[in-house]
């Protein structure tokens, strides 16, 4: 081949192949970012396959009204939860604030009840009642579906709370026995970054599985809790690690650096599961979180059994 047409050949090559990788370039850069819904998903699909065979069909009851602060994250919360029991197969649920579902003989079809990010007085009236009988009324049956609630789970059902699930019913100190304490406030802020282990001795909880590491690092709004929180009536899963988080956030009114995040316990022949983590839209799609979630709603429900 003569050398004139040979050099034309090269040319060409070459300026091909960099329009071809200015173009994957430019391809690379333009590629959208994942939706914090699409992470949602690739999270769950990691932990799915975690799950306990259900003794039978169940059914979880996902609740959210707030009477004061509400969080941003709930929506996603609701979406994670939802497609967490659906892709593992654990339960199914029932996504609603209609305080109908608390009424007998509605309650009993739930195996367990979620309050996701709750706050204050969630079977209260969002309007004061106009007329002293409507307010006698509105005042019956918050006492009535008190009750319910409580019975409920005293009598072998689940409750699973999530975060401000801890910031809620401050009225009523029955609620405080059942899931475990009261919320404060929050020294470390949603920006704020924190680490968080995993119980010494707690490492091999069947609740704890998820765990690769024993430790979480990440931004995280946590709570300080006042009575009835007693770590020692508590079975702590998950606490601040006060060595590797900043001490100096104003705040903080514990001298004893007892800060759970998460724990089980009974309440009466039921189960209770909690874990404060949940502010930010990030936990919702963390798969070690997830993995804790999901642990701790089969707990509750009935199916992940722990040796006595």
């Amino acid at each position: 081949m003569k050398k004139s047409i040979v050099l034309p050949i090269i040319l060409c090559l070459t300026v091909f192949m960099v329009v071809k990788a200015a173009d994957d370039s430019a391809v690379e850069v333009t590629k959208k970012p994942q939706t914090d819904e699409e992470k949602v998903v690739s999270a769950v699909s990691k932990v799915a396959g975690q799950a306990v065979k259900p003794k039978q069909a169940r059914k979880v009851l996902i609740f959210s009204r707030t009477m004061g602060y509400r969080h941003r994250s709930i929506g996603l919360g609701k979406k994670t939860l939802a497609l967490l029991g659906k892709e593992s197969g654990a339960y199914e649920v029932v996504v609603s604030d209609d305080l109908a579902n608390f009424e007998k003989p509605a309650i009993d079809q739930f195996d367990a009840i979620c309050f996701l990010n709750t706050t204050l007085n969630v079977f209260g009236s969002a309007k004061k009642p106009e007329t002293e009988e409507a307010q006698e009324e509105a005042k019956t049956r918050e006492a009535r579906l008190k009750k319910n609630l409580a019975t409920y789970v005293a009598g072998g059902k689940g409750f699973i709370g999530i975060h401000a699930a801890t910031d809620t019913f401050y009225e009523w100190p029955e609620y405080g026995n059942l899931i475990g304490g009261y919320f404060v406030n929050h020294p470390w802020r949603s920006s704020t970054d924190v680490v968080i282990d995993v119980e010494k001795g707690m490492e091999k909880h069947p609740l704890n599985r998820g765990f690769s590491t024993g430790k979480l690092s990440f931004k995280e709004e946590i709570y300080q809790f006042k009575d009835p929180y007693d770590s020692k009536k508590l079975n702590i899963l998950t606490r601040l690690n006060t060595e590797e988080s900043d001490m100096k956030v104003s705040g903080i009114q514990r001298t004893d650096n007892d800060f759970g995040t998460s724990w089980y316990k009974n309440y009466g022949e039921g189960r209770v599961f909690y874990c404060s983590l949940g502010h930010n839209n990030h936990i919702y799609y963390n798969a070690e979180v997830l993995a804790h979630y999901l642990a701790g709603i089969q707990y509750a429900i009935g199916d992940l059994e722990l040796k006595k």
